[in-house]
């Protein structure tokens, strides 16, 4: 995890921390002495791929750098139910103040790798491989796309900034695709930034019009349905980078990665994602055991 991302961790664990907190975890306060120490483990209840458990050992340590912990798996790996991600053992305080956080953030990652895994394994009799969206939930976006990475997507662009992506609003607008194209050409070059141009088509007469013009890397073909993406791809041929997206779910992502495309982009890999059943428990016997 680069600087950056360290940085978005650290920021974020503090807010959620605040929201959940607020003056204080007054049920685990009234129930339970201060400085009781006890062991816990972080259990898996559904097969799929886990993500988010480094974001995890992270939450643990922020809040109590005194917290041991015992990892046994990483992130990427397949696990089953039963398995025993990691233990934890220190404060009790500490580990109830984490559970929530911890369990919200890796049950959600994990839910997101496991399903791009299975568009991954799926598109693997292709060459198109699947990218994530910027449909994602505010806040959480560096971790669920951490998340797709993870499965085996691909990133697309982060955010506003890190690539033009000329959409149909755009293109409306602007006065049309030159005008669009033009105008973004010659901000990036008034600007002297290095970022790709991609722009969204609708239609085979918009995109005859892109190709004509030129000055972009890559094309999206938006809602195509799949005789006149086929079409498009063999238009296209190989001299831009193509992108199918629009409608695109793991029943027909192999229907639409067969025409031939570069990337498919699913937005349903973020904002509708289902999920992996996971649970903090304790362990009174090694609890009692453990002094």
């Amino acid at each position: 995890m680069d600087q950056i991302q360290k940085s978005a961790l650290h920021q974020f664990i503090q807010l959620a921390i605040r929201e959940d907190v607020g003056d204080g975890d007054h049920t685990s306060l009234s129930t339970i002495p201060k400085g009781e120490k006890g062991k816990a483990h972080i259990l898996i209840k559904e097969h799929g791929i886990l993500a988010g458990i480094d974001v995890a050992v992270a939450i643990f340590k922020e809040l109590d750098q005194n917290l041991e912990l015992t990892q046994f798996f990483e992130d990427g790996q397949e696990v089953n139910p039963s398995d025993v991600v990691i233990e934890i053992y220190g404060s009790i305080h500490s580990i109830l103040l984490a559970e929530r956080l911890v369990l919200n953030v890796m049950q959600r990652m994990s839910g997101i790798a496991t399903v791009t895994n299975k568009v991954v394994k799926l598109l693997s009799v292709t060459g198109t491989r699947v990218l994530d969206t910027r449909k994602t939930t505010p806040g959480m976006r560096f971790l669920e796309k951490e998340a797709v990475r993870i499965g085996g997507g691909v990133n697309h662009r982060f955010g506003l900034y890190d690539m033009i992506l000329i959409k149909d609003n755009h293109v409306d607008f602007a006065g049309g695709i030159k005008n669009a194209l033009d105008a973004a050409n010659t901000y990036l070059e008034e600007h002297k930034k290095d970022i790709d141009i991609e722009i969204e088509v609708r239609s085979i007469q918009e995109l005859n019009e892109v190709l004509e013009h030129g000055g972009i890397q890559r094309i999206l073909l938006d809602n195509f349905d799949i005789k006149t993406l086929k079409e498009a791809v063999q238009i296209v041929g190989n001299r831009f980078v193509t992108e199918a997206s629009g409608g695109i779910t793991f029943e027909n992502a192999l229907e639409y990665a067969l025409c031939g495309v570069d990337f498919i982009s699913m937005g349903a890999l973020t904002h509708s994602v289902k999920s992996l059943d996971i649970s903090l428990k304790s362990d009174l016997t090694k609890n009692l055991s453990k002094k």
